[in-house]
C-alpha cells in the first residue's frame, strides 16, 4: 500500500495517446501535464535550428498574472515533428524535428491559444473560432472538426472577432478519446466534450455546468454562475479537471462528464489557469488539492513545476526546490491516528537566473529563463551543467527523440540536440507582397471618401484580400474579409500571412456575405471590394447595414469613380450616461429603451489602463454618442462602445490618485465625479482646471480655470456638470476636510461658489455666492433650470485631523437644525426662479424633467463602512420644480441612490409613486453587493455576487451574468442599447474567473 500513490501516478502516465514512447504528444508531455519524461536527453547539446514566426504571440489576457496559458506558442513533439499553434496568425505549424523546415501549416478562423494534442496519425487543435480540428500529422489535411458552441456566432473577444464560445479548454487525449471545452462566460454556456478520437463523434457532453447556482468567491455571495473554461484540461483515470481562469479548477467524471465539484468560495483568493496532476493531488497556483474531494491539502508555493513519481520540482525565482512525497503520522481532531500525505523539501538549488519554465527528462531538469535555457542536475551535483542563449523569455519546453525544444515570448522556437547542426538553408530573401495598383487606388479613394480611419472594417463578399491589404497599409483598421469561396479564402490567407499581417491586422472568414455569423452594430467601416467591378445585391447591402456601427459607422461601396457612402445615424431608443448619476438630473436612469434581459456577451477584452482600487469607489464610466469614457489613476480613456476598440487615452497625472488605496472612505459617493460628457466633448477637472476634450479623439480643446483669483485660498473645482452647451461647476471649500482616516486627500464635498461657463467660448455666464455652503451632491440641472441646496455645513462632518483607523464623528443634535434654503435658477442666465427655506433637509437632489418634480433625499448606501454624520437617512420629499412647493414628504428607508424611472422611484428598500409618494409593491432581493443600482427604462443593473440585473418587463426576479464581479459603487451602465462594464475589480484578489472590460447586449 505504501507504493499506491506512485502506482496511481504511473497509471495516469499510461493514459498517453498511441504515439511512440519517445514522443511528447501533448502539453507538458502527458494528460497529467507533469512536464516529465523518463527518457534522458544527451549530455551535450548544440543548437540545431531556430524558427521565427513573423509575429509574436498575442495573449488573450496580457495584463493578467493568473491566466497565462498562451504566453508563448507551446510545442509538442510527435513522429519527428514539432507542432505548435499560433495565437496571432491563427495557424497550426508543423516543423521537421531534425531540420526545423516547415512541413505544413493549417489555418483556423481564430487564434490558436493551446498546444495541439496527438493521437496515432493525427493531432487535435482548439481554436478561438470555437472548433476542435483533427488534422493529419503527415500533411495537415482536415480529418474532422467539432463545433463547441450551440451555433456559429462571432463577437469581439480579446481584440479579435472570434466565436461566442471559443475553444478555451485546451485538448487532452486519454486512450481513444479527446476532451476539450468551449465557452468563456458561464452565463452564456460552457461546453465540455468527450469525443471519439477516430470519428469526432460525441461520447458525452456537459452543457449545463456554466449556469450552476453556487457560492461565489466573496463571502456571503451566491449567484447562478458556474464554471468557465480557461486553460489546459488535465485527466486521470477517473476525472477531467477544467481550469477556470483566475479561479480553481472544476472536476468532472471522465466516464460520463458528470459535474463533481467546483470549490469557488472555499478558495476565495486562490486559483489560476494552470493545473498539474501528481500523486493523489492536483496542483493549481502553488496549492495542492485532493483530486477526489477538491479540498486544499498543502501550499508548497508558486512557480513553474514538474512532477516525477517521487515528488515535485518547482522553480522559485532564482532557485529550484525539490520535494518528495512522504506519509506523516498524526492525529485528527478526535485524537485518532491518521496518515497524511505531504511534500517534504529535500533540496534547494540556488541559481543565478530566474526560472520561467521547467521540465524533467531522466535525472535532469531543463529550465527556461530570460534569454537562456539551461540543464540542471537537480539530483546529484545540484548545478547548471548546460546552457544556451535564446532570444526572449522561455515559457514553453518539450523533450523527445533526444531533442529539447524551447519556445519564447518573442515567437522564437529553438531545437537543441547532440548532433552536428544541419547546414543553414539558403532561402531567398522574402519579397514584399505587392498589391495591384488598382486596389491601392481604391483603398486611397475609400480613405479619402470616408471619415473613419481606425476600428473594425469588414469587406463583404470579397474574392481576394488585395483591397484589405492595401487598406491595412494605409489605415489603422483591423480588417475582416468575408469570402464565400473556401479555396479563394485559403489563397487570401497565404498572401496575407506572407505580408506579415494575417491575424494582427487582417483575417479571413468563410461565410455567406448575405447571412453573416456576426453580431450587429460593431463595424466602423463596411466595404465591398467586389463592388469595384460589379453591382452587389440588395441583400448584401442590408446585411452590411446590420453590422454597421451606429453614431457614425460608414458603409462604402461602388466603383472608384462613383463611390457611395452611407453614415449610420444615432441608435433610436439608445440612452446615454453623461454624468455620475446618468445625466445632470441625477435620476440614475439612462432612459435607454433597447436593452432588456436575458443579457448575453457582446464584446470583451483585457485593458492596460489602471483604474482606482474598487474600495475607493471611483467615478462611474460614462457613455455618449457611441463612446465609453472611463476615469483612471492618471487620466481618461475613450473606447468604442460597440466593439471595445481603444479610441484614445488622455494623460492627466494623479487624476484619481486620491481614490486609490483608500477603503470605503470619502469618495465619489460624497464628492461626486470629476468628469462628465456633453455634446461632442468630455470634461475632466483636476485642481483648478477643467480640461475640455474632444469626445471622438481625446484631443484637448481648452483648459478652463475656476473663476476666482489665483490668490484665493479656494481654487479647486468641486462639482462638474454640463447641460445644453453650458459647463457648470463649483469652487471647493478647501478648509472642510471629511476623511477621518486618510491625511492629505484633496477630495472635498462642500463648495463656496457656483458658476456657469459657455462650453463654446470658455466665458463665464453667471455665478452664485452661497449664503452658507453648497454640497456637491445637492445640485441637479434639468428643464433649463439649476436647483441647489444652500445650507450650513454640518459641524460633525468636519475632521480636524485624520488618524489611522479613524472613524466619523458622532452626529451632533445641533446639526439637524442647520439653516438652509433650496434655490432654483434659470440655467443659462442665473436668474432667480424661486427659493424655499422651510425644512430643507436633504443632502442630495434629482429632478424628473418629464414630470417637473424635484426629489430631495439623503445618501443611500448598503454597507456600514463609512457614512458622513449628516447622512442620517430615512426621509424623502418631492417638490414642484416650477414653484418650489412641497408635494409630499415621507419617511423612507433606502440603501441605494433613488432611481427615477417614469413616474416611479426605485431603490433598494422600496419603490414609490413619484407624484404621490405612495409605496409600491417592489421586491428586490440581491445577494452580496455594496454597489449602487444603475438603470434604464426596462433594466436595473447592480452587483449581486456577480453582475446582477432585473428586467422590469419580465417577472424573472434578480438574474446574473456570471464570471466577473462589479465594483463597489456604479460600474455597469445600461446605455447605448447595451450594458457597458469596464473592469470594476481593480486590485481585487477574489477568484472571480475573469477581470475584463465588456459589453452585454439584450435579447431581441
Amino acid at each position: 500500500m505504501k507504493n499506491l500513490p506512485a502506482f496511481l501516478f504511473l497509471l495516469a502516465l499510461s493514459f498517453l495517446p498511441c504515439t511512440t514512447q519517445a514522443d511528447w504528444p501533448q502539453y507538458r508531455g502527458d494528460a497529467a501535464r507533469t512536464g516529465f519524461t523518463e527518457d534522458p536527453l544527451p549530455t551535450r547539446m548544440e543548437l540545431q535550428w531556430t524558427f521565427r514566426t513573423k509575429q509574436k504571440p498575442t495573449p488573450a489576457w496580457p495584463t493578467h498574472t493568473r491566466i497565462k496559458f498562451d504566453e508563448v506558442f507551446q510545442p509538442i513533439i510527435v513522429n519527428q515533428t514539432v507542432l505548435f499553434g499560433n495565437s496571432t496568425d491563427d495557424q497550426l505549424y508543423a516543423l521537421d524535428l531534425k531540420t526545423g523546415a516547415l512541413k505544413w501549416k493549417f489555418f483556423t478562423e481564430g487564434p490558436i491559444r493551446f498546444a495541439p494534442a496527438a493521437w496515432k496519425d493525427r493531432v487535435f487543435v482548439a481554436s478561438d473560432d470555437g472548433n476542435l480540428y483533427a488534422l493529419s500529422i503527415e500533411d495537415g489535411s482536415l480529418l474532422w472538426k467539432k463545433q463547441g458552441g450551440p451555433k456559429r456566432k462571432f463577437i469581439m473577444g480579446n481584440d479579435r472577432l472570434i466565436s461566442h464560445w471559443p475553444g478555451r479548454g485546451g485538448p487532452v487525449v486519454v486512450g481513444d478519446q479527446v476532451y476539450f471545452a468551449a465557452g468563456v462566460w458561464p452565463s452564456d454556456g460552457v461546453y465540455l466534450y468527450a469525443l471519439n478520437a477516430e470519428t469526432g463523434d460525441v461520447v458525452w457532453s456537459n452543457q449545463d455546468s456554466g449556469q450552476l447556482l453556487m457560492n461565489q468567491p466573496h463571502g456571503g455571495a451566491s449567484a447562478k454562475s458556474g464554471v468557465s473554461s480557461q486553460g489546459y484540461l488535465a485527466a486521470n483515470e477517473n476525472q477531467i479537471f477544467m481550469p477556470t481562469g483566475r479561479a480553481v479548477p472544476a472536476a468532472f467524471e471522465r466516464a460520463t462528464g458528470k459535474f463533481q465539484y467546483y470549490h469557488l468560495q472555499k478558495n476565495q483568493q486562490r486559483g489560476g489557469s494552470d493545473v498539474m496532476l501528481t500523486d493523489r493531488f492536483f496542483c493549481n497556483a502553488g496549492c495542492l488539492f485532493d483530486q477526489k474531494t477538491g479540498d486544499l491539502s498543502q501550499q508548497p508555493g508558486t512557480g513553474p513545476m514538474a512532477a516525477t513519481p517521487r515528488g515535485i520540482l518547482r522553480g522559485s525565482g532564482p532557485s529550484l526546490v525539490y520535494s518528495e512525497w512522504s506519509d506523516q503520522k498524526t492525529r485528527d481532531r478526535k485524537g485518532t491516528p491518521i496518515s497524511v500525505r505531504q511534500l517534504k523539501e529535500k533540496r534547494l538549488i540556488p541559481l543565478d537566473y530566474n526560472i520561467t519554465d521547467v521540465i524533467i527528462a531522466g535525472n535532469d531538469a531543463y529550465c527556461g529563463s530570460h534569454n537562456k535555457v539551461t540543464g540542471v542536475d537537480y539530483k546529484a551535483q545540484a548545478n547548471t551543467w548546460w546552457s544556451h542563449e535564446i532570444e526572449g523569455t522561455v515559457r514553453g519546453l518539450a523533450a523527445a527523440e533526444e531533442s529539447l525544444v524551447a519556445s519564447t515570448d518573442q515567437g522564437v522556437i529553438c531545437c537543441f540536440a547532440n548532433a552536428k547542426p544541419p547546414e543553414a538553408s539558403k532561402n531567398a530573401p522574402e519579397k514584399p507582397v505587392k498589391v495591384n495598383p488598382t486596389y491601392q487606388q481604391a483603398a486611397k479613394a475609400i480613405t479619402n471618401k470616408t471619415d473613419v480611419k481606425t476600428g473594425i472594417c469588414v469587406d463583404l463578399g470579397a474574392e481576394n484580400a488585395n483591397l484589405a491589404l492595401a487598406l491595412a497599409r494605409q489605415t489603422e483598421f483591423q480588417i475582416y474579409v468575408v469570402m464565400p469561396d473556401k479555396a479563394k479564402a485559403n489563397e487570401a490567407r497565404e498572401m496575407l500571412a506572407d505580408a506579415g499581417v494575417y491575424g494582427s491586422r487582417v483575417a479571413v472568414h468563410v461565410a455567406d456575405p448575405e447571412h453573416l455569423p456576426y453580431s450587429k452594430n460593431f463595424a466602423n467601416l463596411v466595404i465591398c471590394s467586389t463592388s469595384l467591378e460589379r453591382k452587389v445585391s440588395p441583400a448584401l447591402l442590408q446585411e452590411a447595414r446590420r453590422i454597421q456601427r451606429p453614431y457614425g459607422g460608414q458603409l462604402c461601396w461602388g466603383p472608384v469613380e462613383k463611390l457611395e457612402v452611407e453614415t449610420k445615424a444615432d441608435l433610436q431608443g439608445a440612452g446615454s450616461w453623461t454624468h455620475q448619476y446618468s445625466n445632470s438630473t441625477n435620476t440614475v436612469n439612462s432612459d435607454d429603451e433597447i436593452v432588456k434581459g436575458p443579457l448575453k456577451m457582446y464584446w470583451y477584452r483585457d485593458m492596460d489602463f489602471q483604474i482606482p482600487n474598487r474600495h475607493g469607489q471611483g467615478p462611474a464610466p460614462l457613455v455618449n454618442r457611441g463612446v465609453m469614457v472611463v476615469g483612471g489613476l492618471h487620466g481618461l480613456c475613450g473606447l468604442d462602445a460597440y466593439n471595445g476598440h481603444t479610441l484614445w487615452k488622455y494623460q492627466l497625472k494623479n487624476n484619481l490618485i486620491d481614490m486609490n488605496g483608500i477603503h470605503h472612505d470619502v469618495s465619489t459617493a460624497e464628492v461626486g465625479s470629476n468628469f462628465c460628457l456633453g455634446g461632442d466633448y468630455a470634461f475632466v477637472c483636476k485642481d483648478a482646471f477643467c480640461h475640455q476634450i474632444e469626445l471622438k479623439t481625446g484631443k484637448l480643446v481648452r483648459k478652463i480655470s475656476t473663476p476666482v483669483s489665483r490668490d484665493d485660498p479656494n481654487q479647486n473645482w468641486g462639482y462638474l456638470g454640463y447641460h445644453q452647451g453650458v459647463i457648470y461647476g463649483t469652487v471647493s471649500n478647501d478648509a472642510h476636510y471629511t476623511s477621518p482616516r486618510y491625511k492629505g486627500l484633496k477630495l472635498r464635498n462642500e463648495s463656496v461658489l457656483f458658476f456657469a461657463i459657455d462650453a463654446n467660448t470658455g466665458n463665464v455666464l453667471w455665478t452664485y455666492h452661497p449664503e452658507y455652503s453648497i454640497r456637491n451632491n445637492a445640485i441637479t440641472i434639468g428643464k433649463n433650470s439649476v436647483y441647489l441646496v444652500d445650507r450650513e455645513i454640518a459641524k460633525a462632518d468636519h475632521i480636524k485631523e485624520a488618524r489611522r483607523n479613524g472613524r466619523p464623528n458622532p452626529p451632533l443634535p445641533e446639526d439637524s437644525q442647520r439653516k438652509g434654503k433650496l434655490k432654483a435658477f434659470q440655467a443659462k442666465t442665473g436668474k432667480d426662479l424661486w427659493e424655499e427655506n422651510q425644512d430643507v433637509f436633504g443632502t442630495q437632489l434629482a429632478v424628473s424633467e418629464d414630470h417637473e418634480i424635484l426629489l430631495m433625499f439623503y445618501q443611500g448606501i448598503r454597507h456600514k463602512f463609512f457614512r458622513l454624520p449628516s447622512e442620517v437617512g430615512g426621509r424623502m420629499a418631492a417638490i414642484d420644480a416650477k414653484t418650489g412647493k412641497r408635494i409630499w414628504d415621507i419617511k423612507a428607508e433606502y440603501q441605494s441612490h433613488p432611481v427615477i424611472n417614469g413616474d416611479k422611484i426605485y431603490a433598494q428598500g422600496g419603490a414609490w409613486n413619484l407624484k404621490t409618494g405612495t409605496p409600491l409593491d417592489f421586491k428586490f432581493d440581491r445577494s452580496y453587493g455594496c454597489g449602487q443600482i444603475s438603470a434604464s427604462k426596462h433594466m436595473m443593473v447592480f452587483r449581486s455576487a456577480t453582475l446582477g440585473y432585473v428586467d422590469l418587463t419580465r417577472k424573472a426576479g434578480v438574474e446574473n451574468f456570471g464570471g466577473i464581479r462589479l465594483g463597489c459603487y456604479i460600474n455597469a451602465i445600461p446605455a447605448g442599447g447595451l450594458v457597458l462594464v469596464p473592469d470594476g475589480s481593480s486590485q481585487c484578489n477574489c477568484s472571480y474567473q475573469m477581470q475584463a472590460w465588456f459589453a452585454l447586449e439584450g435579447s431581441e
